[in-house]
């Protein structure tokens, strides 16, 4: 039993997480539950590199991907990174809204063989800007499952941008807000460029509503840590006071 624990706690303290380094191009992973994980890269935003969260779940039958990387130059490593460690292949890829810090890799990933989904809605929008496109597209709610994993697709409503879906684990009780939601770490209302400022707080009380007392929320960008990542986003919108030109 001794052994046990302390194999538990060099494990915890040696995956905890991940990193590759030089200049921007970072890759991070690191270790939510015993099979999911966060993977983080980095562009530079004003000068600074900035990070994106995706997600990654191991199933018997290979890994599905939540969003892709934001740093191109990190498409590769990545796939690389998840066979090193856990020794399978990644089956499947779902973005969860069509910029370019959830979609970027979605071609490539296809021309490995990696099945790629968005909703249809994505699909429009990513078609109208030049964005990458998957190979199945999603036509609304729906659960989804590969291996012994069971996932939902859910769409809330209009928010950071106008196609911006979640994804419920409901055994693990993970919810995957992507740019939806904000993390605790910050009080910046983000990048508003297709955002519907006024349905969003409606589209967050539906999400909080129908997934209740989730373990882990994560966001789109910077920390997990908090577990009031809906109402705390809710807060910013709340507060948000729009610049009068």
């Amino acid at each position: 039993m001794l052994l046990k624990i302390f194999s538990s706690i060099f494990f915890l303290l040696g995956l905890s997480s991940i990193q590759s380094t030089g200049n921007s191009k970072r890759l991070v992973i690191t270790p939510l539950t015993e099979n999911m994980y966060v993977f983080t890269t980095y562009k530079d935003y004003q000068g600074t590199p900035f990070p994106s969260n995706g997600f990654y779940v191991v199933t018997e039958q290979g890994v599905l991907m939540i969003d892709t990387p934001w740093d191109t130059a990190q498409f590769q490593p990545l796939l690389d990174s998840i066979k090193a460690r856990h020794n399978k292949e990644v089956r499947m890829v779902v973005s969860t809204h069509f910029h370019d810090d959830r979609t970027a890799g979605l071609n490539y990933y296809r021309s490995k063989g990696i099945q790629t989904y968005t909703t249809l809605k994505t699909d429009n929008l990513s078609k109208e800007v030049g964005a990458p496109r998957a190979e199945f597209l999603i036509k609304g709610d729906t659960l989804m499952k590969i291996g012994n994993l069971n996932f939902e697709i859910y769409y809330p409503g209009e928010g950071h941008a106008p196609d911006n879906i979640v994804v419920w684990f409901p055994d693990q009780k993970v919810l995957y807000g992507g740019c939806f939601i904000k993390s605790t770490e910050t009080n910046s209302i983000g990048n508003l460029s297709h955002a519907n400022v006024r349905e969003w707080p409606e589209s967050l009380k539906k999400t909080m509503k129908r997934f209740k007392e989730p373990k882990f929320i994560i966001p789109g960008h910077e920390g997990w840590n908090g577990r009031n990542a809906l109402e705390h986003t809710l807060k910013i919108l709340r507060d948000y006071k729009p610049v009068k030109s």
